[in-house]
């Protein structure tokens, strides 16, 4: 399945902090990387998103649909980085666990 997933790497503390908080949408293609990260919570976001967490070799270890708003913790041991995406872009482009999750990253 070709994918042309781009997302924006939260390099800064106030980036990884503010995060999606605030976004009232998100493109079919568009995302957020998180780097060192193994969990995430969505307080304060006004969307649902899906969420994909990553092993160094960017392999996913696990995939998290329709995450709601208002959510304390969704996680997963061992992850080495997360990736929160437009709700059904789990679904949209087939993202299982154990395959590699290519995408371009912008800062």
């Amino acid at each position: 399945m070709e994918r042309h997933m781009c997302v924006t790497l939260a390099k800064t503390s106030w980036q990884r902090t503010v995060g999606l908080i605030g976004r009232s949408a998100l493109g079919e293609y568009e995302g957020m990387l998180f780097e060192r990260c193994s969990s995430i919570h969505t307080f304060f976001m006004r969307i649902p998103i899906d969420v994909v967490f990553l092993d160094g070799e960017k392999r996913v270890m696990r995939t998290v649909a329709g995450v709601r708003p208002w959510r304390p913790f969704v996680g997963c041991a061992g992850a080495v980085s997360t990736v929160e995406l437009a709700a059904g872009a789990i679904d949209r482009l087939g993202i299982e666990p154990g395959e590699r999750f290519d995408f371009c990253v912008s800062a």
